[in-house]
């Protein structure tokens, strides 16, 4: 009597247990989604850091193929290089570059401008577009800056109160200009520090990577690890080829065409390259854009160029290059950056391809390892002997 007393206890104890570890593990997934989700500018940063780290560590390697030595020499140097093409860029085509995308940027306002007037020439409501401010600093002179502004008024010296307000309105536009300005380059070195210590002791960090795991799984954890990282590397070395070359066949097209900003629409063209099927829209769309000026000619030779630097992204560079890499179907990667776009905005966009390409990895080592691993643990000496195919 006292034995099925004792079980019902021992199972009641479990059931408690169970209900209780599933309570805190519950509670522990809604935090962390909380948490990713509130710091997901912050968490995504990160990744990017890691990603660079990665990017170098590959440059790394490719270094240690020609040249030789220890990791710290040939990290070394990648970065004197990388450093110095930066440098002779920005020395160099600096200005060029300044001075097309001021006049790129002119350019795209008219032909928005453009565009909202023939739109509501053919009856198409265009006032979800608020683009007055748009016209205004396109055309100074034009009737839209007519319809805008006012006459001006004859009026005496403004009160105190209105130059205070307009010293305080002075200083705060200047503070948000200054703070913006902090932060982007604040997230430009926090990228830089981050990949430069990934990337100059990059065993450390796996090996803490794969600490985190239970020591059941931690075989599993390491495999897991050095694929990911193996996959990376070899993505981020075809997306910097497909990048050089989208940017070098859209830049020597639109030159040969005769659009202004030829130079800085192709680094837009290959910076855009790095966000598969939305940054090629993105891009024609620019390109398409800034060709109108020029005339209709100038418009169908730019798209009939958007359409051959896609197809030749597309059906050529990613097909040789890249699918040894990450092979994701069009239509699920997607539909993903569609949904990290809207949930996390650009950042979401950006990432979603790597992001994906980790989440398949762990997925196909958890698929063919996990369930096999742990069905072979936990079957009994006497079942394995009397299996049919022993």
């Amino acid at each position: 009597m006292t034995v099925p007393v004792l079980d019902r206890i021992q199972a009641r104890n479990d059931l408690a247990w169970a209900i209780a570890v599933g309570g805190i593990a519950t509670v522990a997934f809604g935090a962390l989604l909380y948490t990713s989700w509130h710091f997901a500018g912050t968490l995504f940063l990160i990744f990017a850091g890691i990603l660079f780290g990665v990017f170098l560590n590959a440059l790394t390697d490719l270094a240690g193929k020609v040249v030789g030595g220890p990791h710290g020499l040939r990290l070394a140097l990648v970065c004197c290089v990388l450093t110095v093409m930066f440098i002779g860029v920005s020395v160099l085509g600096g200005n060029t570059i300044a001075q097309q995308a001021t006049a790129l940027s002119g350019t795209i306002k008219t032909q928005i401008v453009n565009v909202k007037g023939f739109l509501e020439r053919q009856g198409v409501d265009t006032s979800f577009m608020e683009l007055s401010h748009v016209a205004a600093a396109a055309n100074p002179g034009g009737p839209a800056a007519t319809e805008i502004q006012p006459p001006p008024q004859p009026r005496n010296l403004p009160s105190a109160g209105d130059l205070a307000s307009g010293g305080g309105a002075i200083v705060s536009q200047t503070l948000k200009l200054i703070l913006g300005t902090i932060g982007a380059v604040g997230n430009f070195f926090i990228v830089l520090f981050l990949g430069l210590a990934f990337a100059a002791q990059p065993g450390v960090y796996r090996r803490g990577l794969e600490r985190v795991a239970p020591l059941r799984y931690r075989t599993q954890a390491s495999a897991i690890v050095k694929d990911t990282g193996d996959m990376l590397k070899r993505w981020l070395l075809a997306q910097l080829i497909t990048m050089t070359v989208v940017f070098a066949v859209t830049a020597t097209g639109l030159s040969l065409i005769g659009i202004p900003g030829a130079f800085i629409l192709g680094i837009q063209a290959g910076l855009l390259a790095f966000i598969p099927t939305v940054g090629a829209i993105l891009g024609g769309l620019v390109i398409v854009l800034a060709a109108i000026g020029s005339g209709w000619f100038a418009v169908v030779s730019a798209f009939v160029l958007f359409l051959g630097v896609h197809a030749l992204e597309s059906y050529i560079l990613t097909p040789l290059i890249q699918r040894q890499a990450i092979d994701i179907p069009p239509a699920t990667l997607f539909a993903m950056q569609i949904l990290l776009g809207i949930v996390f905005g650009l950042w979401g966009l950006a990432m979603a391809l790597p992001l994906m390409a980790i989440g398949r990895v762990v997925i196909n080592h958890v698929r063919a390892e996990g369930p096999t691993a742990d069905m072979v643990t936990a079957a009994p000496p006497a079942a394995l002997a009397a299996s049919p195919e022993s």
